[in-house]
């Protein structure tokens, strides 16, 4: 188990030798998941930067490994697209290509938003309302939720869905690069280019995994019946009021196209960034007799936030 980060500074500044630096660089930089499936340029840099700082106030040799990995990274060219990975409590990690930008040809759904994360960790501490069920996410974006469970939570069938056609592309590149095949009609439907990448080894059972295009304002009662999912998900979704109507216009729509079948299960993951629209949808979601409520958070962080953001995730009854 790595050391608390308090400890491992401490360790840093009372090193006589250059061993625990070396290790800390094989386990980032150099890690071979790293060498193959790059983080930003600016993302190295920043970073070895400030190891070499902290190394240089201690008593320790200089390391020419550290200058070296340094130079690397100095050489190499600055790109509008990056990787990042996300290791999981089960083994094993998520690697998606993501946008360096928040927003990139016209749209934000090129990078992974915390909400995305907290719903993930809240799927893996309860795997059971996933396992050998259909799950239909809305606005998957890049991919990490539904990657994420599906290596975790043993879904049978698993619908990716977005309605930007760049943000689709992404999504299936993602989705093979982490060592998934989707249904023919899928790849048929959406090219992708994975640049020659050979996808990583699974170890997992793998659903049948459909990515679908799906635009919550012109959907149809035959679309929806089409899908029949029995759990819903959705994560930063709520941040905009036109859009947030047509989200519940099309779980209204969904509901009463599953004829005697029971409701599907939907769990919304928001971060609040404002009050305001978090409550309009709370309200509208009254208005349309959608009861909801506020469920518990997991109970452990898995991963990494810059700041702990406000998230919030609410178990819809339609």
């Amino acid at each position: 188990m790595a050391a608390p980060l308090p400890e491992l500074e401490q360790n840093l500044q009372t090193s006589l030798d250059s061993s625990l630096l070396v290790d800390i660089l094989h386990k980032t930089i150099l890690h071979p998941l790293c060498v193959k499936y790059p983080p930003s340029t600016k993302y190295r840099r920043c970073f070895l930067t400030e190891l070499i700082k902290k190394h240089e106030s201690t008593a320790a040799e200089p390391l020419d490994e550290l200058y070296d990995a340094l130079a690397d990274i100095l050489n190499a060219e600055e790109s509008t697209r990056c990787y990042k990975s996300y290791l999981l409590p089960t083994g094993g990690c998520v690697t998606l290509s993501e946008s360096v930008a928040i927003i990139s040809g016209g749209t934000t759904g090129l990078v992974t938003w915390d909400a995305a994360l907290h719903l993930a960790e809240w799927a893996i501490e309860n795997s059971a309302v996933f396992s050998n069920r259909t799950v239909l996410e809305l606005g998957s974006g890049i991919g990490f939720t539904g990657i994420a469970i599906c290596k975790t939570c043993n879904p049978k069938t698993y619908i990716f869905s977005d309605h930007h056609h760049g943000v689709l592309q992404q999504l299936a590149e993602n989705i093979c690069l982490n060592g998934f095949v989707l249904e023919p009609e899928t790849t048929q439907r959406i090219q992708t280019e994975t640049g020659g990448q050979e996808a990583e080894a699974t170890n997992y059972q793998n659903p049948k995994l459909i990515v679908a295009e799906l635009d919550w304002g012109s959907v149809t009662g035959k679309q929806l019946l089409d899908l029949q999912p029995d759990v819903i998900i959705a994560a930063d979704v709520v941040y905009d009021p036109e859009i947030t109507l047509a989200l519940i216009a099309m779980l209204q729509n969904l509901s009463t196209s599953r004829g005697d079948r029971n409701p599907p299960e939907v769990y919304i993951a928001s971060t609040i960034r404002n009050p305001d629209t978090y409550c309009l949808f709370q309200a509208e979601l009254d208005k349309v007799g959608i009861r909801w409520q506020i469920i518990p958070a997991a109970s452990n962080s898995t991963f990494l936030y810059d700041v702990q953001p406000n998230v919030t995730i609410l178990q819809l009854f339609i």
